[in-house]
Parts: structure tokens; sequence; C-alpha cells
């Protein structure tokens, strides 16, 4: 496993990272969960990322790896969904974090974003200071952003996030020249999303109303090209795993086979710079003002 200085955080976080969405499927049972949760951090993957919308996520990360607290680096998302209370308020912000707490088993979480919430709601500004008034009440160590376009152009220029989570693949690249440079810069610390662009590629015909839809529609336009020869899972991952200024990658599942395939990519190097420069130049060329997908 490779670990890598997480910006100024002083972290260090895996090159890969379980997105823990997978995790909160009902359909899941508590002891698969639990295992496979047991499972990530034994083979050394050391960021958990959740959310407040990811089912029972956040539970079961409480119930079955709270004792392993020491082990792994606890990222979350708040803003929305706590009954009785308006999203994307002050209130809303202190209580999911609270609430958060609770369920993970935690005295502190490691990183809590905002979860992609509007630019009207950034310009505000309550819910930035609520999540540093959390910071400084040490519920949380680390203040972020999830997001994407203008709203995280604007996260960036407000100075307020210590990470920021974005998507970044082989469909997704405008983030690359973008805002990966400024963010190195900065020191912050930055959590790649879709690294596998929500393997499109799986799909011959197009997949209509599909979470993979809008990448699968760029490939096209693209005639995106796989030059390295090699499985795409690892095409892309490797892509958007090694590009500078991504600390992490985060792949969403449940399943031990896929987390191993993906941990064996991600043990390799990166793709040759001709076939990075290639990608990103047809990525350029067919660019029809694609934004980055939330």
């Amino acid at each position: 496993m490779q670990y890598r200085s997480f910006g100024k955080t002083g972290l260090k976080v895996s090159a890969l990272s379980l997105g823990a969405s997978h995790v909160g499927n009902s359909n899941v049972s508590e002891d698969e969960a639990g295992s496979f949760l047991n499972a990530v951090l034994d083979r050394g993957i050391n960021l958990v990322d959740t959310a407040r919308m990811y089912g029972l996520s956040e539970e079961r990360i409480g119930r079955h790896i709270s004792h392993r607290r020491k082990d792994y680096i606890l990222s979350s998302k708040c803003g929305y969904h706590i009954p009785g209370t308006e999203d994307w308020t002050r209130e809303c912000v202190t209580k999911g974090v609270d609430h958060a707490l609770n369920l993970m088993r935690t005295d502190v979480i490691d990183i809590m974003h905002l979860h992609s919430c509007g630019l009207d709601i950034l310009h505000r500004g309550e819910v930035t200071e609520a999540l540093l008034d959390a910071k400084r009440a040490g519920k949380i160590r680390f203040a972020a952003y999830s997001g994407e376009n203008e709203e995280r152009a604007y996260a960036i220029e407000t100075g307020a996030f210590d990470v920021i989570q974005t998507s970044v693949n082989i469909c997704d690249q405008r983030v690359i020249s973008d805002a990966l440079p400024e963010l190195a810069r900065n020191g912050t610390g930055v959590i790649a999303k879709r690294p596998i662009a929500n393997a499109f590629w799986t799909h011959e015909k197009q997949p209509t109303g599909s979470y993979c839809e809008p990448y699968w529609l760029r490939a096209k336009d693209m005639d995106l090209q796989n030059p390295a020869g090699i499985p795409w899972d690892e095409f892309a991952l490797r892509f958007s795993a090694f590009l500078p200024g991504v600390h992490t990658c985060i792949v969403g599942t449940s399943k031990l086979s896929n987390l191993d395939r993906n941990l064996a990519i991600v043990d390799k190097e990166a793709l040759p710079q001709d076939i990075i420069d290639a990608t990103r130049a047809l990525f350029k060329k067919h660019d029809q003002n694609w934004r980055g997908q939330i």
C-alpha cells in the first residue's frame, strides 16, 4: 500500500480509500458489512469515506469498526436530513456533526464535508462557519467541501477548507487544470471521487438514467480509446490515482473481490506519460463544456 502526505493536514493517507456508500445498503447484511469493513482495515486502507445520505453506512461503521478507531481516518458529509431541522442551515450542520459522532461512536471525525451544497448556500456563509465552529470545538479535525465547478472554485477561494473532495477521472478532466494545481499550492488535501468514471465501459448500450450515463456519452463523443492495452478498470484507476495533486481515490464497493482488484491496480505505477498526454488531449479536443459530475 502506498501512503501519501495529505496536504498540510499532517495525515498520511492510503492511495486507495473506501467509499462506504455500498456498506450502507440494507441488502448487505450486518455480518457481511462487519466482515468487509474489518477486511478493509486489515488490508491497510486507512481512509473510510461516508455520508449522512448513505443509508446504514455511518451506523455500521460505528457498530463494526469503532473499536479500531486508531486504524483509520474517518471522513463524512453533512448539511441535510436531520429531522425537524431545515437543510443547509447552521443548526442542521451543527446537529449533523453531533449525530454523526453518535452514530459512528467516536469523539472526533477527522474530515467533515459540506456535501455538494449550492453556490448560494456557500455565499451565505453560515454552514461554513458552523463547520468551522465544530472544528474549533474539537468535534472535527478538518473542514472539507465536496463538490464541483463554480461551487468548488468558491470553496477553494474562501480558504476555509482543509480538504476538497471532487470528481477526477478520464471522463471528468477539467479539474486537472482548473483546481488541482491551486490545491497543491495551497497544501489542501485532495480526495478524488469517481476515479473509475462509474465504470461506463460495462454498458454496451447507452445506460439511460444510470449514474454513469454522462460518462458513457462523453466516452462515445471522445471515441475514448484504451491505448495501454490493459483492462479498462486498470486504465481508469491508474490515470486518476497518480495525477499530481491527488492524494487518495475513493472507490465504492462492499465486495472484497472488487476491493482486492483495486488494491492490485493502485499497487502499480502511473500510466506512461505519453498515454496520459494522449488521454488529456482527447478530452480537451472534444470538451463540450463538460461540467464536473456531482
